[in-house]
């Protein structure tokens, strides 16, 4: 079989980018079918599940892809990802479960947050493929695999509301679309990436060798923990907003603020892009390069972030009118607070993106225990007061924080390399 030989940055951005953009924008168009075949009731439940499901599933997963992406070394094989991805997101949907039958939700709301837990579960699988593809340097592969993805799931969900008018049957449909990818095409991928590379041939089946998986574990929990932090600085304002104003009022704001994916798919791909190249800078202790490479892109998202804001201020009540509803434009302030958030997110993203690549796990769970603790705080304080904008204000906060704190970790990553550099010169 012809060898999967590593893209380019440059293609590999390129692919990327086109990917996640289609399929960023296919999930917005959930939303938008939804805001327009339903009401803000309809995306209200159908956030509520997302909400409930993601810090489970984003705290199981690990965040095992970018571990993968980041083993410069391959001290871990794909089997042992494998394996412990599937027993993760096993125990993810026992919790999702539990949660659920314990909230006290009307029937139609709980099979719903089942169903999504359930389709999570199917891209959650994916994820581990994606990692396999992100460590080779081949995102055209995950590339085309959202180029499907994100169609075909617009169309299930689409299909399912216009017909029946209920919700539960579109994401019923959204299950369907996103195993049907991850057997139809991800699952081929792993195998055309193992079969090319003959250190890992033949290695598609999982492997449960417990000392392995509890060293995989102890040096990835920190990351789950991290990223089911981050989906809760996302999701805490949506649980309040329920709480105090109910599904109506959550439709509106997750609507709003989904807008914010725009700037997002492009931080990702250039992240996700960026990542391996990142981490191999640092691990050959070449701070020049990583340092090069990371304020390029921290500089990449502060300009994303300002065009983003001047859209909201000069044209934000006609884009909210044009992409939903009339009743949504009537929150152009919000609009232009969450893309202050928004701006703020991105560069902070990247700086993330920056410390992963250098393996600074641990660090990162009292950083976003900071920055949740931060949204948490401020959204119990401000959303009472201020409502909506009260949500948003938060995030700009919470944003403000992860900022902060990453930056210092990147200057303390670098001071470590430079340190390490002297020290090996002096030696010699």
């Amino acid at each position: 079989m012809q060898q999967a030989k590593p893209l380019t940055l440059r293609r590999n951005f390129s692919w990327t980018f086109i990917g996640n953009a289609i399929y960023a924008g296919c999930q917005w168009g959930m939303l938008v079918v939804l805001a327009k075949l339903g009401s803000p009731e309809m995306v209200g439940k159908f956030t509520l599940g997302l909400a409930i499901t993601a810090p489970v599933i984003m705290f199981t997963n690990l965040q095992l892809r970018t571990v993968q992406a980041t083993d410069a070394k391959q001290l871990y094989l794909f089997r042992d990802y494998l394996g412990l991805r599937l027993l993760s997101t096993s125990l993810a949907l026992v919790v999702i479960t539990a949660i659920t039958l314990m909230s006290g939700y009307a029937w139609e709301t709980s099979v719903i947050i089942l169903l999504v837990g359930l389709a999570k579960a199917f891209e959650s699988i994916s994820d581990v493929f994606y990692g396999l593809i992100q460590q080779h340097e081949r995102m055209d592969r995950m590339a085309i695999s959202l180029m499907i993805k994100g169609p075909l799931s617009l169309l299930f969900l689409g299909m399912g509301v216009y017909i029946s008018g209920n919700l539960m049957w579109g994401v019923l449909g959204l299950v369907f679309a996103w195993a049907a990818v991850l057997l139809g095409y991800d699952v081929r991928s792993g195998i055309y990436i193992l079969s090319s590379n003959s250190s890992q041939h033949g290695e598609l089946q999982p492997r449960w060798h417990l000392k392995t998986l509890g060293q995989l574990v102890w040096l990835a929990l920190p990351m789950g923990f991290v990223m089911m932090l981050i989906s809760l600085n996302t999701d805490i304002p949506r649980y309040i907003i329920a709480g105090y104003m109910g599904e109506r009022e959550l439709g509106i704001f997750a609507a709003i603020a989904y807008l914010m994916v725009a700037g997002n798919m492009i931080v990702n791909a250039l992240g996700q892009s960026a990542s391996p190249r990142l981490a191999k800078y640092y691990a050959a202790g070449n701070g020049a390069a990583f340092r090069t490479l990371l304020v390029k892109l921290v500089g990449i998202g502060t300009l994303l972030g300002g065009i983003a804001i001047v859209l909201a201020v000069v044209a934000g009540r006609q884009i909210l009118t044009l992409v939903y509803r009339p009743e949504y434009a009537q929150q152009v302030n919000l609009f232009v607070w969450l893309m202050v958030a928004g701006g703020i997110g991105y560069a902070a993203s990247f700086l993330g993106y920056g410390m992963t690549a250098a393996r600074y796990f641990r660090i990162q769970m009292p950083l976003f225990t900071a920055v949740t603790g931060t949204s948490a705080i401020a959204c119990l304080w401000l959303i009472p007061m201020r409502g909506l904008q009260g949500a948003a204000i938060a995030l700009i906060l919470a944003a403000i924080v992860q900022l902060g704190f990453s930056f210092g970790v990147i200057v303390h990553a670098l001071r470590k390399i430079k340190t390490a550099n002297l020290l090996v010169e002096s030696q010699n």
